[in-house]
């Protein structure tokens, strides 16, 4: 299994690499005599032939460009992605959350994939403080898986949307759901409700390691979130209703997609305070932990903090 990585080094120098037997990290760039490039989306760019490569590479722990984890700090695997895309695929979230605001199921949400464009400027990593908005009262996670694009494509059918797809991570879709509400009222959005931060991380997972476990339109990952400690969200992502696969299709009508971009699947069925309710959980706080796992694809934690006035 490759787990792709971006980290800051001692120096202060940012690179990408992968992880090596867990606690080490190789820095691709250095340790390659630069043979492969120093970030990820560099290496996106080119991943069919950098994973070739990779495939004939031995690295052990005492060479060169090889680094112990404790002394790095994991950032966002791909800090500046090219695009995100945030999708609307797991039914009972979708039905959940509306049912609480006294809607009922929309019946277009059955034909079509549906996302949003979201902030690829505000991309968070593992251990990054999210800064809570200050016009915010009603703050929320949400727990979802991610793929990363790895090929350049346009109409890509769903039949080949898998040649298309890199890896995959998880991915924290923080949420001011006050703002939210408001400003989806007036019939656009979401958009101040989201854009202030987006968490990805810590590593991404190539895809062929997640083969195995498809099952239906998607994998057989246990997924879960936790605040203070304290478990909240349990789904698994077998359980989605459009693949990514249709995601992509949908993505890249009349669209060109690049390497380096980020489509997310939307909210895991109990995964985000508004579906689960107030009875369950309040709204979010300064000073809260929040930790998303999914199986494989590791743990994403982040600390809220308050924005200075």
């Amino acid at each position: 299994m490759v787990k792709f990585v971006t980290f800051e080094k001692q120096d202060g120098s940012i690179r990408a690499g992968w992880l090596l037997d867990e606690d080490y990290v190789v820095d691709m760039h250095e340790a390659t005599g630069g043979l492969l490039p120093s970030n990820l989306i560099k290496f996106l760019e080119n991943s069919e032939a950098y994973l070739e490569k990779i495939a004939f590479l031995s690295f052990t722990k005492d060479q060169k460009g090889v680094y112990p984890l404790s002394e790095l700090w994991l950032k966002a695997p791909l800090p500046v992605p090219r695009s995100f895309r945030d999708f609307y695929a797991f039914e009972q979230h979708v039905k959940t959350a509306r049912e609480n605001r006294g809607l009922e199921m929309i019946p277009e949400w059955y034909e079509i994939p549906v996302f949003y464009f979201s902030n690829h400027l505000a991309i968070k990593g593992p251990g990054e403080e999210i800064i809570k908005p200050k016009d915010c009262n009603w703050l929320d996670y949400e727990l979802e898986m991610a793929c990363i694009i790895g090929k350049e494509g346009r109409n890509i059918s769903a039949e080949k949307a898998d040649e298309h797809i890199f890896g995959y991570c998880i991915l924290n879709d923080w949420s001011a759901r006050d703002l939210q509400r408001k400003e989806m009222k007036v019939g656009l959005g979401p958009a101040k409700g989201k854009d202030f931060a987006t968490s990805i991380g810590p590593w991404i997972v190539t895809k062929d390691e997640l083969e195995p476990l498809k099952r239906g339109k998607g994998f057989d990952l246990s997924m879960k979130a936790k605040v203070n400690g304290r478990l909240l969200s349990e789904g698994n992502m077998k359980d989605i209703n459009y693949s990514f696969a249709e995601m992509i299709e949908r993505a890249s009508a009349g669209v060109t997609l690049y390497p380096g971009e980020i489509i997310g699947s939307g909210t895991v069925g109990t995964g985000c305070i508004l579906e689960l309710g107030h009875q369950v959980h309040r709204w979010l706080c300064e000073g809260d932990q929040v930790e998303l796992e999914i199986d494989i694809l590791g743990v994403l934690q982040n600390k809220i903090i308050a924005e200075e006035r």
